[in-house]
């Protein structure tokens, strides 16, 4: 995919357009550019969230998820292009069913905070929401895989589990919002 870069300026786009992964060229505020530069965000997000002390489990899913951001990146990069498989869908499915299985029912809503590792997964989750909307807007404009859209659906959950588990691993049980708190 793409050629190798030995120069990172090119120039190409000073005059506010960018190349696709096809060679077409697009404006930079197109909704397929605003949907890679949301995933991108998404992996430098979760980049951080590694630099946190995490189990090891959890390090080697996040590494792997980076790596299929970017598989998801380069579906929406060259218009037409199939990279993200179904089986990357249920490999989150199936981590979402194995972490959410240790932690106790959720009877309130909680607040995205705990441990520093746990708010930046709940970072991440809101980051993942906002690719998954602005993918859901560009597929009201143009062809998109169901795939992608179904990853970031199911990376959001597994990003909030995520959170729960880390506060957990953490000594931290949830923080609940408390209703009426300060009425």
């Amino acid at each position: 995919m793409g050629n190798r870069l030995s120069k990172i300026y090119t120039r190409t786009g000073d005059a506010g357009t960018t190349g696709l992964g096809n060679g077409n060229r697009v404006s930079k505020n197109s909704l397929r550019i605003h949907s890679l530069g949301e995933v991108d965000e998404l992996n430098a997000v979760i980049g951080l969230l590694l630099t946190e002390d995490l189990p090891d489990e959890i390090r080697a899913l996040l590494t792997d998820v980076q790596n299929d951001l970017f598989d998801l990146g380069g579906e929406v990069c060259i218009p037409g292009m199939s990279m993200i498989s179904e089986r990357q869908v249920t490999r989150l499915e199936n981590e979402l069913d194995r972490m959410n299985e240790h932690l106790e029912p959720l009877k309130d809503f909680i607040l995205p905070g705990g441990t520093r590792a746990a708010a930046l997964a709940h970072m991440a989750r809101t980051v993942c929401r906002r690719a998954e909307r602005m993918l859901v807007g560009l597929a009201q404009e143009e062809a998109v895989n169901d795939g992608p859209r179904q990853y970031l659906n199911r990376l959001s959950d597994l990003l909030f589990v995520l959170g729960r588990a880390l506060n957990r691993a953490g000594g931290r049980g949830d923080v609940l919002w408390q209703k009426g708190k300060n009425a």
